[in-house]
């Protein structure tokens, strides 16, 4: 990521807060989506647990910036929702409050009351705008096609990985429950007679509350004799993550519930077709018949037979990618994202 100059208090439209240590999903599109901003608005991020080049301002100055201008407070917690409020009713700074939700679920008592103090709120999703009790404009999540991309020599980037020149099927993403790795495991296990060929790639954290789930799964590959068939890299940094996108034949996103839910558009602009559980915003527009497979959450039996089906013809899987790489292309390319979301930040900044 190149590094920006910094922004003089006075060129700073907008303020992109997140106040979370630990990465996250929200914390990565922070990350991705502000150096695009960046191109066309003068954007900044504060917070914790965000990299150095990642053109950002301290808490302190967020809360001191001159009220001679208004600026936008672009929240996507709630405590940063409640802070915005702190800076704009108590502290009396000039700040426009926007909120996007991702979540697809009934809001407490206290996110709706901070919901109906914000200016403005954007939607990742159809879904998610379904839970909110007032208007918000549907703005879903890109990626970086430049970055994403597939690669010409697929056997090479495995070699250089470590990884077989197999039938290689990814799922990555925290080792949790939610993201229904177990899913996959007991749908692999039921597999691995008829498609003996087909490996796993796993990568992403597990916390030590999760440290027995994950002892659990590899329980389940041993006695089925498939440990040396799964792939597991731990939590990797993005370059190699990236890298891993490129080398799957085929992605899988099997959790039980999701926010938006960003890596099978990442597998897809590599090329690689998806198979997503009906969560999240993976319905909407994502995948389908053409880039990959919806199967009901949880359903280790669907599962298994959307894997058998869509690698039983190796030919049709590729072109599946083609379409998947097309798509992502087509329709959510992180450009576009970022100016949608610029269009909503010069609403605010206009209403002066």
């Amino acid at each position: 990521m190149q590094k920006n100059p910094p922004l003089r208090a006075a060129e700073i439209e907008v303020v992109a807060p997140n106040l979370k240590r630990r990465l996250s999903g929200v914390t990565a599109t922070v990350v991705r989506l502000l150096p695009v901003q960046a191109r066309g608005i003068g954007i900044v991020a504060t917070g914790p647990g965000l990299p150095p080049e990642l053109p950002r301002i301290p808490l302190w100055k967020a809360a001191t910036l001159s009220r001679r201008r208004w600026r936008v407070w672009h929240a996507r917690r709630n405590n940063e929702m409640l802070l915005g409020v702190i800076l704009r009713h108590v502290l009396r700074r000039r700040y426009r409050l926007l909120f996007t939700s991702a979540a697809q679920r009934h809001h407490s008592g206290f996110t709706r009351w901070l919901i109906a103090k914000m200016d403005a709120v954007v939607a990742t999703s159809p879904k998610a705008a379904g839970y909110l009790e007032r208007p918000a404009r549907v703005i879903m999540h890109g990626v970086d096609t430049q970055l994403l991309c597939p690669v010409a020599e697929r056997a090479a980037l495995r070699a250089a990985l470590g990884l077989p020149d197999r039938l290689l099927v990814g799922c990555f993403g925290r080792i949790r429950h939610q993201k229904g790795v177990d899913v996959l495991v007991d749908a692999f296990v039921r597999l691995k007679d008829d498609l003996p060929d087909m490996d796993l790639v796993l990568t992403g954290r597990v916390t030590p509350d999760n440290d027995a789930y994950w002892k659990a799964q590899m329980d389940k590959l041993r006695a089925a004799g498939l440990e040396e068939r799964v792939h597991f890299r731990g939590e990797v940094g993005w370059d190699e993550l990236v890298r891993h996108f490129q080398a799957l034949d085929l992605f899988v996103a099997p959790a039980r519930w999701e926010g938006f839910g960003l890596t099978p558009l990442e597998a897809m602009a590599c090329g690689v077709p998806a198979v997503a559980g009906r969560v999240g915003a993976f319905e909407d527009q994502i995948v389908d018949g053409e880039t990959g497979a919806i199967v009901e959450a949880g359903n280790v039996a669907e599962l298994a037979r959307a894997l058998a089906a869509l690698t039983a013809d190796r030919e049709a899987l590729s072109r599946m990618g083609r379409a998947a790489r097309a798509h992502v292309e087509a329709r959510f390319r992180i450009e576009s994202e970022a100016g949608a979301l610029i269009e909503v930040y010069r609403e605010l900044l206009d209403g002066d």
